[in-house]
Parts: C-alpha cells; sequence; structure tokens
C-alpha cells in the first residue's frame, strides 16, 4: 500500500467519502486499542487519503467514549501527515447561521477527563497548543470552502463541551458572554493528540444550530440539526475533494516538529516498554 499522508475524521453525519477509488479497508491495531471502526483508505483526487468515522459507522459511540488515543496514533501508522476534521457545531453568534461553515483557530476546553495526552506512565512532554490549529491545513480548507458556494467563516474559537447532553441556558449565555464563536463535542481532545504525534489538525465546523441562547429561535434538538445537517455533509463532502487537490505535498509549519524540544523526560529514564509503545511518536528524539 503507498503511503497515505491524508486523514479525514468524520463527525455526524459524515460515515463515509464518496469518490474514493483502489479502496481497502483496514482494521488497525494500536497501543491504545481498536480504533473507533475500519479506516477505509482509497484515491482521492490523485491523493491516497484514510478516513476514519470517528463515532463508528451506525453512530455507536458517544463523544466520551471515542478511543481517540487509538484514532490518532493509527492515522500516524498510515503515515498520516495531516487531518481534516468535520465537526458539527452550535453557533453563539447571529452571523454564523444554521447551515454556514467555520474554520476556527481557537480552542476552550470545558471537556472532562478525557485522555488528551500520550505521555503520562513514565515519559512527560510539553507542546506548544498556543495556537490549537494547523493555519497553513486550516487557509487550504478555507479556500476549498469558498468554491463549495456555502457560506464560510474565517477563524472563531471552538467551545468543547463533554455532552453528550446539550448545554443549559446558563452555560450557553457564559459561553457566549465569553466571545465563543460555536461550541461541539468532539475537536478535544483530538486537536491535542494530533500536535503530539506531529500531525496538522484543521477542522470544519458545521453549523447545525444557535444552541439554546438565542431568544426567536428553539433550543437545540436532535430533530433540529439532522434537517441541516444534510446539506452540512453534502459542502463537507466537496471541501474534502477539494482540498485533496490543492494540499501541498511538502509541510512548512510547525506542526511537524513539534515534539523537537517538548519531551522533557531523559531518554534514559524512559523505560524500554515506554519507549516501544511510543516508537511511533518519539523514535527520532528518544534513542
Amino acid at each position: 500500500m503507498s503511503e497515505v499522508k491524508l486523514g479525514v475524521i468524520g463527525g455526524s453525519g459524515l460515515y463515509q467519502i464518496e469518490g474514493l477509488t483502489d479502496i481497502e479497508e483496514l482494521k488497525v491495531d494500536t497501543p491504545f486499542g481498536q480504533p473507533s471502526d475500519v479506516i477505509t483508505v482509497g484515491t482521492l483526487e490523485g491523493a491516497r487519503v484514510a478516513f476514519l468515522p470517528r463515532h463508528g459507522r451506525g453512530h455507536t459511540i458517544n463523544p466520551s467514549e471515542i478511543p481517540v488515543k487509538a484514532n490518532i496514533y493509527a492515522l500516524k501508522s498510515l503515515g498520516v501527515e495531516r487531518i481534516i476534521a468535520i465537526n458539527s457545531c452550535g453557533s453563539y453568534k447571529e452571523e454564523i447561521a444554521p447551515g454556514h461553515l467555520l474554520i476556527p483557530d481557537q480552542i476552550i476546553d470545558r471537556t472532562k477527563g478525557r485522555p488528551s495526552t500520550f505521555f503520562e506512565g513514565g515519559i512527560v512532554a510539553h507542546v506548544a497548543f498556543a495556537d490549537p490549529f494547523c493555519s497553513d491545513l486550516s487557509d487550504v480548507l478555507y479556500k476549498a470552502a469558498q468554491s463549495t458556494g456555502t457560506t464560510v467563516h474565517k477563524g472563531g474559537t471552538f467551545v468543547v463541551m463533554e455532552g453528550p447532553q446539550f448545554s443549559t441556558k446558563a452555560e450557553s449565555y457564559l459561553h457566549k458572554a465569553w466571545g465563543a464563536s460555536v461550541i461541539g463535542m468532539t475537536v478535544v481532545p483530538e486537536a491535542k493528540l494530533a500536535r503530539e504525534a506531529e500531525i496538522c489538525y484543521a477542522s470544519v465546523a458545521c453549523v447545525t444550530d444557535y444552541d439554546c441562547w438565542h431568544q426567536t429561535h428553539e433550543s437545540v434538538t436532535m430533530d433540529m440539526i439532522l434537517a441541516v445537517m444534510g446539506k452540512n455533509m453534502s459542502a463537507a463532502k466537496q471541501i474534502i475533494k477539494t482540498a485533496a487537490s490543492i494540499i501541498s505535498q511538502s509541510r512548512d509549519c510547525s506542526c511537524a516538529s513539534a515534539l523537537e524540544n517538548a519531551i522533557v523526560t531523559s531518554p534514559k529514564a524512559i523505560s524500554e516498554t515506554k519507549k516501544k509503545e511510543l516508537d511511533l511518536l518519539i523514535g527520532k528524539y528518544a534513542k
């Protein structure tokens, strides 16, 4: 199998990519268990692409139960250098309406205890995360989104909540007062783990509702989300196809060397078991 450099993680409503050829379905084992589903690898616009539905086909995994460490590690093991994440979300801004798309550039993490690092159990690393999304990949996604004819907004803060319940009104008013743009349940810990794996990560945030802050719109329900989701997912598929054709083969961003000065544990102090477990990530740094 040829090396796969582009990965796509599909969210609610996106369980497959249309237009893939030369398809293989791979069951990948990792030191962190099984990924959410088999990974579908195929050719799209001349690029080899790996697709993984984060909730599993049939949507059987809730946001708190997603095996994110296994998902990111599995994609890394296939050679993936960039991940396009598709995320459904609610909006906190009038101008970011249901049916619109957002390419976010910041995160507020409101999750509770999800495993969010590969570096524990005898090894410590502190990666830079001031800019949680890869700006180069985000630029590509914004350009691709503009070509779909869908209204797309560039830049904004994505609040990530635990779920699976939606927000209370008090929480919604709080996040809006903070200046957040959208809220969803799945960007974290994906973005954190992708950075530790030195993979570029960017999101196409698909707006389905106004959460529950809006005075003239009903509070969010699944019926409301499903009504908008079809349009959003159609645009997301177009974005993935366009992005696959225009992404550069080289990487000039800092994502590719995020671990270079981040590992603070002496190589001599890292157990052989831990070195073996994380060799895919740290092999070039910890001999």
